[in-house]
């Protein structure tokens, strides 16, 4: 039997192995190596040490080798850097970080867990500034917070627009800095479409956020940045997130498989190519079940996964590895966004034959307090009607209904399934027809040919196409703000004015959240009007989704009066 267990790396993945072979095992010998300072910590919560929301860095700490050794018998050794592997022997070499002193320690099985690195891309002139930062650990999070504070700094710039960018913007936001985020994409938050993205996009603007996309960092001066498109931007300091490299020297040197993303390649149980070796977390290419093929999924909970099924699998219980959907989640100043699976940009590259709705329903009953939009969009397979993605949000809770989603996804729903699916019901947390038997109910009728629709994107050209579009809501609300060139026909008044709609051309509803322009496009359908859309989004989706773009550019408006209401 196994006796001697080494582990090289702690947090999420390295951690949790620890703890489920002493589970496994109260005799075996067991060991981590961490490279720095701190075996345990909450590398997720490390942003909102910048604001204050975690106030102590300290507590984000959440294990030390004191600890580890009390309750589990694990020896956790810090400031240990593992250098080296020696597969023949069956033994590590490890530095140490305070005596500069190396040793070399013996095992029977090893696993690694050295996380991914954040990119610093060496080509950029001012990237290793004394005032440019990563955010990995608790150290480097200290380090960055005390710059700020002993500098009594204001302005900052965050590059890159992914989770620990928009965390980090968000923290230092609330701090009251001046921040600004710089992405080099179209969009921030890559997991959500590019219309979910332009409601982040108007939530970081509106909390004073300088939000930049479409360009990337070209050069740190000595108090500005300078952009790839030549913008000068004052800063005094800057935070560097554009992106994560698995930490791969080790394995590499070692002679152990690297796959085709560049990561570590492991088995169903998460071995790598020396059958004595394992490896988990961020350092490793996982199977992705919708694309079918491997990928880099940098995410805490996958992470404790595998660190548990690599446990089992060295005292012989069976792994049932079903791959990864990629499910997350975010929260944004007054906003929470979640999503999971696939997004249309992704079901699209990886040649899916698919459709979507967006849908803008109450998160719970309106009449309770704190009752707002939701912003949902599911992404299905067409014909079958497989569930492939979702993306939600809003100031409710998101997560839950994404969550929900994503368990249909790994069950292999369908919408039919989706529809049919019974949740709890309160008014306080919820609506009798759920949100996501909602969604479905309109990609059904979508997909069986019921109904159909135009996505949100696509309003400005037929604006500017000057298409006949009916604004379906009441005439004070036409009033506050409309489509430049829609027709104020109100629900309420339709059945007596049809003879003001065409029927020899395309006709184009909305009306706020598109509810009241779904019974008008349902009910024109049935009266003979055959060339017939409801707007995806209505409204309000349309006044999200032109808004950041039309501040940031000098291009024309669609819209009379932007409604976010």
């Amino acid at each position: 039997m196994t006796n001697k267990i080494l582990i090289v790396g702690g947090v999420a993945g390295g951690a949790s192995a620890a703890a489920r072979l002493r589970r496994l095992d109260e005799n075996a010998e067991i060991i981590m190596f961490e490279k720095g300072p701190h075996v345990s910590f909450s590398n997720c919560s490390l942003p909102y040490h910048l604001s204050g929301m975690v106030e102590d860095s300290k507590s984000l700490v959440l294990s030390t080798p004191e600890t580890f050794k009390k309750r589990f018998n694990i020896e956790a050794r810090v400031n240990s850097e593992v250098i080296n592997i020696n597969r023949e022997k069956r033994t590590i070499m490890v530095k140490d970080a305070v005596t500069g002193n190396t040793y070399e320690e013996g095992y029977d099985k090893l696993i690694l867990s050295p996380g991914a690195a954040p990119i610093r891309p060496g080509s950029i002139e001012g990237i290793h500034n004394k005032n440019v930062f990563t955010v990995r650990n608790v150290v480097d999070i200290e380090q960055l917070n005390a710059y700020i504070k002993e500098n009594d700094l204001t302005d900052v710039a965050v590059i890159g627009g992914g989770f620990i960018g928009v965390e980090v913007a968000e923290n230092l936001r609330l701090a009251k800095l001046n921040v600004s985020v710089i992405e080099f994409a179209d969009q921030i938050m890559t997991p959500y479409d590019y219309d979910m993205a332009q409601i982040l996009h108007k939530e970081m603007v509106d909390h004073g956020v300088n939000l930049i996309v479409n360009d990337g960092l070209a050069k740190i001066n000595d108090g500005s940045i300078e952009t790839q498109s030549g913008k000068q931007i004052k800063v005094q300091a800057v935070v560097l997130a554009i992106g994560v490299r698995p930490e791969t020297r080790l394995a590499e040197d070692a002679g152990l498989e690297i796959g085709e993303t560049g990561a570590i390649k492991v088995d169903h149980n998460y071995v790598t190519s020396d059958s004595n070796i394992y490896a988990v977390g961020d350092a490793i290419e996982v199977y992705h079940r919708l694309l079918h093929k491997p990928a880099l999924l940098a995410l805490a909970g996958p992470a404790q996964k595998q660190a548990r099924a690599v446990a089992d699998h060295i005292y012989g219980i069976p792994n049932r590895n079903l791959g990864v959907i990629g499910s997350s989640s975010i929260h944004l100043f007054d906003l929470n966004a979640a999503s999971t699976g696939l997004n249309v940009r992704t079901a699209d590259k990886a040649g899916y034959s698919w459709d979507s709705v967006y849908i803008l329903p109450a998160d719970k009953v309106g009449l309770m307090p704190n009752s707002n939009v939701m912003h949902f969009k599911l992404v299905y397979e067409n014909p079958t009607g497989r569930i492939l993605g979702a993306q939600a949000i809003g100031k409710g809770n998101v997560d839950k209904r994404i969550e929900v989603i994503a368990t249909m996804i790994t069950m292999n729903g369908t919408l039919e399934d989706l529809k049919d699916l019974e949740l709890t019901y309160s008014p306080m947390l919820g609506t009798a027809k759920d949100v996501v038997n909602h969604a479905a109910l309109v990609a059904l009728n979508q997909l069986y040919g019921k109904y159909r629709e135009v996505k949100v994107a696509q309003v400005r050209e037929l604006v500017e196409n000057n298409a006949f579009i009916i604004d379906a809501r009441e005439q004070n609300e036409y009033n506050a703000g409309h489509l430049k060139n829609a027709v104020n026909i109100p629900l309420s008044e339709f059945r007596d004015r049809l003879d003001e709609i065409p029927k020899d051309m395309a006709v184009y509803v909305h009306c706020r959240s598109g509810q009241r322009s779904y019974n008008m496009v349902m009910a024109l359908k049935n009266l003979g009007f055959t060339n017939i859309f409801n707007i995806s989004g209505s409204y309000l989706g349309i006044s999200l989704y032109e808004y950041y773009n039309d501040l940031v550019t000098d291009r024309e408006k669609i819209v009379t009066t932007y409604n976010f209401k």
